[in-house]
C-alpha cells in the first residue's frame, strides 16, 4: 500500500486540515478567519493586516462589522502568522495582492451580488490600495488605518535593541547610516543592500512606538503569533517597492474610502495620508487625523481607539446602504 502523506501543518505545528485555509497560485498553504453575522450578510468586508502581526489582532473590529450585519473575512499573509511562508519573507509584494483577490473571488462565489469593502492597516493598507487599483469599479469602499504610502527614513531608527554580537554592531551601522541619509540615497542604499546582504536582519522594532496604550504594547509583545525575528533588507526591499507602486496607483482610486491617520506615527509617516488624499480621484474621501496618536490606531488610548471605531461603523454603515441599492457585479 503506498503510505499516507504527511499532513500539511502550520509553523505552529497543527494540521491545515483541521483549519480554515486556502491555498494560493504558488501552493502556499494560508490560514483563514472568517466573522459571520446571524443572518444574512449585507456585505463583504476583507481585512489586509500589517507587517508582522497576524488577521487575529483585528478580531474587535470584525466583530463591530459583524454587528452591522456584513461578513468579515482576512487570512494571514505569507510569512506570517499561522500561514506558511519563511518568516516576514515575499518574493514580490504583488503576492500579497494577488493572494487578496483570489480570496475576495472565493468569498464572492459564495455570496454572489454583494458589495465588498477593504479594511486595511499599515502594510495591510498598502495591499488594499493595490488590490483596489488592479480592480477600478470592483470595490464598493475602503477603510485605511495608517496606511503605508511613503518611505520613511526615520523608521531606519525604530529598531531599538543595543547591539549583543559583531553582527548586530553592523545591523545598527547600517541603521545608523542610512538614516542620516538623504530620502533618495536611502532608497538607493536599500537596493545596494539588497544585492549582498538580502537575509540581513535590521533588528526588532520597538515596540514602545505602534502604541501610547501600555496594555496593547504588552499584549503585542507577549502575541505567539507575531513575529519577531526581525525585518530582512529583502522584505525591507519589498516594502519599498510596495511604496513605488502605491505611488503610481493612488491616481487610479475612484472608490469612496476613509483614512484615519496619527499624527506622531513614526511608522508610516503622516505625509502619506495627505499624498493620498490629494492623488485620488475619488470623489468620496474623508480624512481623520488623530493629534498625538501613534499607529495602531485601533488598539491606541481608549478615547482614540473609541473614536476609531465609531468613525468606521459610521462610515460603513452610510456606505453599504449606499452600495446594497446598486452593488457592483
Amino acid at each position: 500500500m503506498p503510505e499516507e502523506r504527511s499532513p500539511r501543518l502550520t509553523p505552529q505545528n497543527v494540521p491545515y486540515r483541521d483549519l480554515p485555509h486556502l491555498v494560493n497560485a504558488d501552493g502556499q498553504h494560508l490560514f483563514c478567519r472568517y466573522w459571520k453575522p446571524s443572518g444574512a450578510p449585507r456585505a463583504l468586508v476583507f481585512v489586509s493586516h500589517g507587517a508582522g502581526e497576524h488577521c487575529g489582532r483585528y478580531e474587535e473590529l470584525a466583530q463591530m462589522l459583524v454587528g452591522l450585519g456584513l461578513l468579515v473575512f482576512a487570512h494571514d499573509h505569507v510569512g506570517h502568522g499561522q500561514s506558511e511562508g519563511e518568516r516576514m519573507v515575499v518574493s514580490d509584494f504583488h503576492v500579497f495582492v494577488r493572494d487578496a483577490l483570489q480570496h475576495v473571488d472565493a468569498v464572492q462565489k459564495d455570496h454572489p451580488g454583494l458589495p465588498v469593502f477593504l479594511l486595511g492597516h499599515s502594510m495591510g493598507g498598502a495591499i488594499c490600495i493595490l488590490t483596489a487599483a488592479e480592480r477600478p469599479g470592483h470595490f464598493s469602499g475602503m477603510v485605511l488605518i495608517s496606511p503605508l504610502v511613503v518611505a520613511s527614513p526615520d523608521s531606519a531608527t525604530l529598531f531599538k535593541e543595543p547591539p549583543k554580537s559583531l553582527e548586530e554592531v553592523c545591523q545598527l551601522t547600517v541603521r545608523t547610516v542610512v538614516s542620516r541619509m538623504p530620502a533618495s540615497l536611502w532608497v538607493f542604499a536599500a537596493k545596494v543592500l539588497n544585492l549582498v546582504l538580502p537575509n540581513m536582519s535590521l533588528g526588532r522594532i520597538d515596540s514602545s512606538v505602534l502604541s501610547r496604550n501600555k496594555t496593547e504594547v504588552d499584549i503585542y509583545n507577549s502575541d505567539p503569533l507575531v513575529c519577531r525575528a526581525g525585518l530582512k533588507v529583502c522584505f525591507g526591499i519589498q516594502l519599498l517597492n510596495a511604496v513605488s507602486r502605491v505611488e503610481r496607483a493612488l491616481p487610479k482610486l475612484t472608490l469612496p474610502f476613509l483614512l484615519l491617520q496619527g499624527s506622531a506615527d513614526r511608522l508610516c509617516d503622516s505625509r502619506g495620508a495627505y499624498l493620498l488624499m490629494e492623488s485620488a480621484k475619488s470623489q468620496d474621501k474623508t480624512l481623520k487625523i488623530y493629534e498625538g496618536a501613534y499607529h495602531i490606531l485601533h488598539k491606541e488610548l481608549p478615547e482614540v481607539t473609541s473614536s476609531v471605531f465609531r468613525e468606521i461603523n459610521t462610515w460603513v454603515s452610510q456606505r453599504t446602504a449606499v452600495a446594497g441599492a446598486g452593488c457592483p457585479p
